[in-house]
């Protein structure tokens, strides 16, 4: 017997066998009922609350001469079938019994004959997604080949997240060692009070014996009291003390972890207190509280790399000694894939800080800047101080290559570069009447366009909370979409904005160092923008991380021909540190990370760069010289825009 019921009522026999075909794939996770007459279906119902089954699902076919709308209205008697989702069929004649039905709030959905091929598995496949999200929220996956496999997997992990990340985001490694252990020493403690078959916790008098070196270990031990000591046989094959255990620490943790054979001998030193675990007992133990799990996780972790730190024996292959500790993290994050989770809302939380700060900034430039329009004797036309702020509000990118250049022009008519700067930025270098009275009233014209550049600067502040306010609105909805790429469509987008975009975000860090920009005229890119966003800003958040004293962050855009196919190419480039030759064949590994120590390295951000590339169809490439120089290209095709002409 399956865990949860369905039953089908229909007296038309065409009907019920266009039932049976479509409602058969889930016969294997559901025991289906067929009915004739309300008699059989009561029967079908009352089998079920005898055999204490709830019902997820009921099919009641309603016509005038049969009415399964009442059989439906009925179902909330028992707390069996209450939560049970309710599908109508009708003829399409009565619809008093549908409304009867749907305001009763006994009606989930409502299908009229004749029944198109399939909508019957379509619908149930989405109402047994429904029930199964809210009563069997413990084994969703296990549903995933036949009900709707990617809502219940977006569920299965919402539900892991809000489980775990309490435990992986808190701060751990604040907790000293000592503080760690108490903690699992009180939860075990706690479990073990209500439940112990396999006498985990017991007490070993002196000189027992905990592990063998060399032998297989099938146990973990928690030291809650007592010392433990930990023997290595020598070349001589003496028995040589390397390391004592009292409280809050482990033994037999690598060994019971990668199960290979015991790297010491454990001997009790004292009366000892401990916790044995197998590994039965420890799936157990982790999995009955979520709380204890990355407690448990972390302390191992540290256990594993305390051992390190004392290098036992540096003559038996430390390398192997290092993958193994790789191999059990992996093994005890990954297995529950509590790492991305964890690494996805801190990564999300910390963009947050970005354009919240840009914004505050904004709002107090925009403060004093509108008391000083306000307050100031403006003696600039109306009509062009708006202009230029409605000009500063929708401004494009431009590169400071195409700013230099239009200064160096202006220049050469007005004669004072500061001057020809100031035209270039509020977009008057091409106004005649700009240029000359520049040239012969310099003081004027300077006092006019200080005036202008606050109108300016409040278009270009407002443009600047705009973009970051998006940008939070962005990243909030994308909470979701690290994990679901398909929420956002291909469209064709100036990719040059969303880096300018990005650029508005990382203001303040880079406000101490130099950006170049030098922007090469491409074609609208066919791509998710929001998507690229998180490219970017991975790309420039880690040319950021890398700067010497005096950053410079060059971005250049270009068209480039390569086999046979058109390519638009964003080079982000930094004068950093830069990457080794070895380190570069690993930094689009998950979890790897070459930031320095104290500064914020998830270790996902290339790789998942690159997973957003290759969804576009595209590549990255990184080309970088130690102490010199990082240029990551990212390559994107170039698709022809279809021409959608106006009739």
């Amino acid at each position: 017997m399956n865990q949860f019921a369905l039953i089908c009522l229909d007296n038309n026999p065409n009907s019920v066998e266009q039932l049976r075909n479509e409602l058969s794939v889930f016969a294997s996770r559901f025991d289906i009922h067929f009915a004739a007459s309300l008699e059989d279906a009561n029967a079908s119902l009352q089998y079920c609350l005898d055999c204490e089954q709830p019902v997820a699902l009921v099919i009641a076919s309603h016509s005038e001469d049969f009415s399964g709308a009442e059989f439906l209205i009925q179902l909330d008697k028992s707390p069996l079938t209450q939560k049970t989702r309710k599908v109508l069929i009708s003829c399409g004649q009565d619809i008093q019994a549908i409304l009867a039905a749907v305001n009763e709030g006994r009606l989930d959905h409502c299908l009229t004959k004749p029944l198109q091929q399939n909508l019957v598995y379509k619908t149930v496949q989405n109402e047994l997604t429904n029930y199964v999200v809210e009563e069997d929220k413990e084994n969703l996956l296990s549903y995933g080949l036949i009900l709707d496999q990617q809502r219940l997997l977006r569920t299965h992990i919402d539900q892991k997240m809000r489980s775990y990340q309490a435990g992986f985001i808190s701060d751990h490694h604040k907790m000293s060692d000592t503080e760690l252990a108490e903690k699992v020493i009180n939860a075990l403690k706690q479990f073990f009070a209500k439940e112990d078959e396999t006498n985990a916790v017991r007490h070993y008098s002196s000189e027992h014996l905990l592990t063998v070196e060399g032998e297989e270990n099938n146990f973990l031990w928690f030291i809650i009291s007592g010392e433990v000591a930990l023997y290595k046989k020598d070349e001589l094959g003496l028995q040589r003390e390397v390391v004592r255990h009292t409280k809050g620490n482990l033994v037999g943790g690598m060994s019971f972890v990668t199960g290979e054979p015991s790297f010491s001998t454990a001997v009790t030193l004292t009366n000892t207190d401990v916790i044995k675990l197998d590994r039965e007992v420890f799936s157990k133990v982790m999995y009955s509280d979520t709380a204890l799990l990355p407690l448990f996780t972390n302390l191992l972790l540290r256990h594993f790399n305390r051992r390190l730190q004392r290098n036992i024996n540096t003559k038996l292959q430390l390398q192997k000694t290092l993958e193994s500790l790789e191999s059990a993290h992996h093994q005890l994050i990954e297995s529950e894939k509590m790492a991305m989770l964890g690494q996805l809302v801190a990564g999300v939380a910390h963009e947050l800080n970005n354009p919240i700060a840009a914004i505050l900034r904004g709002t107090e430039t925009l403060t004093d800047n509108i008391l000083h329009l306000v307050n100031g004797n403006n003696q600039c036309s109306p009509q062009l101080s708006s202009q230029i702020l409605t000009r500063a509000l929708s401004s494009r990118p431009n590169s400071t290559a195409d700013e230099r250049q239009k200064s160096k022009i202006a220049e050469q008519v007005v004669g004072d570069r500061r001057l020809a700067k100031k035209l270039v930025k509020l977009g008057l270098n091409q106004e005649e009447t700009w240029l000359k009275r520049a040239r012969y009233q310099p003081n004027e014209v300077n006092h006019e366009l200080n005036e202008l550049e606050n109108f300016h600067i409040a278009g270009a502040t407002l443009r600047s909370i705009n973009v970051c306010a998006q940008r939070i609105a962005d990243m909030v909805k994308s909470l979701k979409g690290y994990a679901r790429q398909d929420d956002e469509t291909f469209h064709y987008v100036d990719i040059h904005e969303g880096i300018e975009d990005t650029l508005v975000i990382f203001e303040n860090k880079l406000k101490l160092h130099r950006v170049e920009k030098h922007y090469h005229p491409l074609p609208l890119i066919n791509c998710m923008p929001i998507a690229l966003q998180q490219v970017w800003t991975n790309l420039i958040s880690n040319a950021i991380d890398a700067f010497p004293p005096q950053g410079m962050l060059s971005i250049t855009t270009r068209s480039a021909l390569r086999n046979d196919k058109q390519w638009a190419v964003i080079d982000i480039e930094d004068n950093g540190c830069g990457i080794s030759p070895k380190l570069q064949q690993q930094i689009f590994a998950l979890n790897f990370t070459t930031k320095k120590e104290g500064n914020f390295g998830l270790g996902i951000g290339l790789s998942v760069c690159q997973q957003i590339i290759h969804q576009h169809g595209g590549m990255i490439e990184v080309e970088s010289k130690v102490s010199e120089f990082t240029r990551m290209s990212v390559w994107l095709p170039i698709e022809q825009q279809p021409n959608n002409s106006e009739g």
